[in-house]
């Protein structure tokens, strides 16, 4: 019966420190991981969506797979895009990873 007395914890209320530090813990993790990885992803997919957005024909892009080539038509969720000898292939406008405006002159 002693030793259950001795492994009980204080009953005059100073065990909530460890709560309180633990809660702290939990809390400064999650703002790491909110600034270190949250909050980077969503500034690169809202810089992705401009660039789908702002998509216009005559842009070289490149898409995911690695393939270059012109857009060649737009559509609300495909894009035409020209890859060579008046070769022609529908992606999904997502597929797109990189965009470089074509100099008009």
């Amino acid at each position: 019966m002693e030793v259950l007395l001795a492994m009980a914890p204080p009953a005059d209320g100073q065990g909530g420190g460890g709560m309180i530090s633990t809660l702290i813990m939990f809390g400064a993790i999650f703002a790491i991981f909110y600034f270190m990885i949250i909050r980077p992803q969503q500034k690169r997919a809202k810089v992705h969506k401009n660039m789908i957005e702002a998509l216009q024909k005559g842009d070289k892009v490149v898409m995911s797979g690695g393939i270059h080539g012109t857009v060649a038509g737009l559509e609300e969720k495909t894009v035409l895009v020209d890859v060579g000898n008046n070769v022609k292939i529908k992606f999904e406008r997502s597929a797109i990873t990189s965009v470089a405006k074509e100099d008009k002159k």
